[in-house]
């Protein structure tokens, strides 16, 4: 497969082609939205959700699969699904997990309150995720940006952008390499520690989506 490159001096990833095989976890609004990325990128896509047929129908070209009788076929792992689903399929995927770039979608929000609902003892989600596979590359990605804007690949007339945090910078540039290569755009918001500023940002994004002070087709815009 083909990274892109990336930018050291703007924190970004120029754009390349992929042949990556990905793996999404959920067929919801943006398990769906990062399918159509993944497919339009050049991938090999595979969506496991309970329903197949819904799996099937995330968008046109992917392999639509069962939860917990398929396998996973993708070397990258995207987890498009709520924060409170997330342990089962660590619980019943852990070890085909392994070795895996495995991207964290969530924005583990209380909607009774609003507030950030995470395990005692962690920051994100993404730092939850990092503890239970010690032995996966874990990647913040997708959760800054609304299904819509991922969908059609803008945000008010520009490219959507996808903000992106790691430890791993092979496994950042994985990531961007696809998102790019469906023509939208990457920042590099720094280590797997920054996910809890990406987090808040999610929250309150979503906060402002149900008050009706932000549209669900917009949301807010990364400017480069």
């Amino acid at each position: 497969m083909t990274y892109s490159t990336r930018h050291a001096a703007h924190g970004t990833f120029e754009r390349n082609t992929t042949m990556s095989t990905i793996t999404i976890f959920g067929a919801g609004n943006i398990g769906s939205a990062v399918a159509g990325i993944a497919a339009k990128s050049g991938a090999s896509v595979q969506v496991i959700d309970r329903n197949p047929d819904k799996a099937a129908a995330a968008a046109e070209g992917v392999t639509g699969a069962k939860f917990g009788e398929a396998a996973i076929s993708g070397d990258i792992v995207v987890l498009a699904l709520p924060f409170p689903a997330y342990d089962e399929v660590l619980a019943t995927y852990a070890d085909q997990l392994a070795g895996k770039t495995v991207v964290d979608v969530a924005n583990p929000i209380d909607f009774t309150t609003f507030d950030l609902a995470l395990p005692e003892g962690y920051k994100s989600a993404a730092e939850y995720v990092a503890a239970k596979l010690p032995n996966s590359t874990v990647v913040k990605g997708f959760n800054t940006t609304f299904a819509a804007t991922l969908a059609t690949g803008e945000n008010d007339g520009a490219p959507t952008v996808v903000q992106l945090a790691s430890d791993s910078e092979d496994a950042k540039k994985a990531v961007a390499a696809f998102i790019e290569g469906a023509g939208l755009k990457t920042v590099d918001a720094g280590a797997l520690k920054r996910a809890q500023y990406l987090e808040g940002y999610g929250a309150l994004q979503i906060i402002l989506g149900v008050t009706e002070q932000t549209p669900w087709t917009g949301g807010f815009k990364v400017v480069k």
